[in-house]
């Protein structure tokens, strides 16, 4: 069995991190692995992974606090016994609790339903459209309340389900570890401490059927690549009047063509002419959001220069302040020259060289020396 990395390892922060050091670390690591940006690399898939795998246990602090003192054991099974305490996220703390209650002469018993399992899909969108906020039409697999026996799994109305012969309506059943009796739920029934005498034929006593289903979503303007958001009761439906599951949406945005988004803000790269660059010039520029900015650039602008429009960024998540627009200067050189224009630049040139020699003798005499160096070798 291969051994699993420590999840603070994976996430990259300390034992003591706080649930926001936890977020902006998941973030940061998920936005580095995720499969649309690493397409092809199974090594990147598998540390996305794992990320999703350590952010799930260390964002509950129940979970976590097993995980602190337990490590990996309490959710592999691997305590002893065949079980574990794998249920920590689902009752698995009640479960302790309620044997404590038994052993203490509460004997609190309870049946319970099946909650519906979560459902994950991902979402691709364009870099404008998680600027102005989208609704997307998602289709995804899932299970519904089946239609033939309304969810009751039962084929018979008037039979439905009688108590589990296993743990006799408890939902639970106990087993001896060391000094400690573990409660766990019964395999039998599944912790819902009763089972269907007559199965539906369509759902096989499992009160609910696959299917598939489309969702529009909201998705809000400002929203990064990589988060992920949760519908909640949009998941499978849960067996037998159970409660239903969530759906949780990967948000993959993808790559523009003219922009680069930081943040709040946004980076372009603007090309000029040589002649713009030396003149200076007023050039109309696209913004992220349809419209034009007019960005004037002094005589003498230099390849590299930076240009800042305030408030011509992207959008802020839940806000509606703006970040900034930054503009790298690109002064491009020509390719192909008319006999005109290569007339023009030679006596450019020429004039150009006059005037440094004139302005410092003593770079003449540096390419004297360099040419003289060349020609001697």
């Amino acid at each position: 069995m291969a051994t699993k990395v420590d999840y603070y390892e994976v996430l990259e922060v300390t034992r003591t991190a706080s649930q926001a050091e936890l977020k902006t670390a998941y973030r940061k690591m998920a936005m580095r692995f995720h499969p649309d940006r690493n397409a092809g690399d199974a090594e990147a898939e598998h540390k996305f992974k794992q990320v999703n795998e350590a952010y799930d246990v260390l964002k509950d602090e129940q979970k976590r606090a097993a995980y602190d003192r337990y490590g990996h054991a309490a959710f592999d099974g691997s305590m002893g016994g065949g079980g574990g305490f794998g249920g920590f996220g689902a009752g698995g703390f009640e479960d302790i609790f309620d044997m404590f209650g038994d052993m203490m002469g509460g004997g609190r018993r309870r049946t319970r339903q099946r909650s519906g399992n979560d459902v994950q899909t991902q979402i691709h969108i364009s870099l404008t459209e998680a600027f102005s906020g989208v609704k997307k039409t998602v289709k995804y697999a899932t299970r519904v309340t089946c239609e033939s026996c309304s969810g009751r799994g039962s084929a018979d109305p008037n039979k439905g389900s009688v108590q589990c012969p296993t743990c006799h309506g408890a939902g639970a059943v106990r087993a001896q570890q060391g000094f400690f009796l573990v409660e766990r739920p019964c395999p039998t029934c599944h912790g819902t401490g009763n089972v269907i005498s007559d199965p539906c034929k369509k759902c096989q006593g499992a009160g609910t059927t696959p299917t598939q289903r489309e969702l529009e979503i909201d998705i809000p303007a400002g929203i990064e690549d990589g988060t992920r958001m949760r519908v909640t009761g949009e998941g499978e439906a849960g067996g037998r009047g159970g409660q239903a599951g969530d759906l949780y949406l990967h948000i993959a945005v993808a790559n523009h063509a003219l922009f680069h988004r930081e943040g709040a803000n946004i980076h372009c790269r603007l090309p000029l002419r040589m002649a713009q660059a030396a003149l200076g010039a007023e050039i109309e520029v696209p913004v992220i959001d349809g419209s034009r900015a007019k960005v004037k650039i002094p005589a003498g602008s230099q390849a590299g220069d930076h240009f800042r429009l305030k408030g011509k960024g992207f959008s802020v998540l839940r806000s509606s302040s703006r970040g900034d627009m930054y503009l790298q200067l690109a002064v491009e050189t020509p390719r192909h020259l008319t006999k005109r224009q290569r007339e023009l630049l030679e006596a450019f040139e020429e004039e150009a060289g006059e005037n440094q020699a004139q302005a410092n003798p003593e770079s003449t005499g540096f390419f004297s020396k360099v040419k003289e160096f060349f020609d001697g070798r």
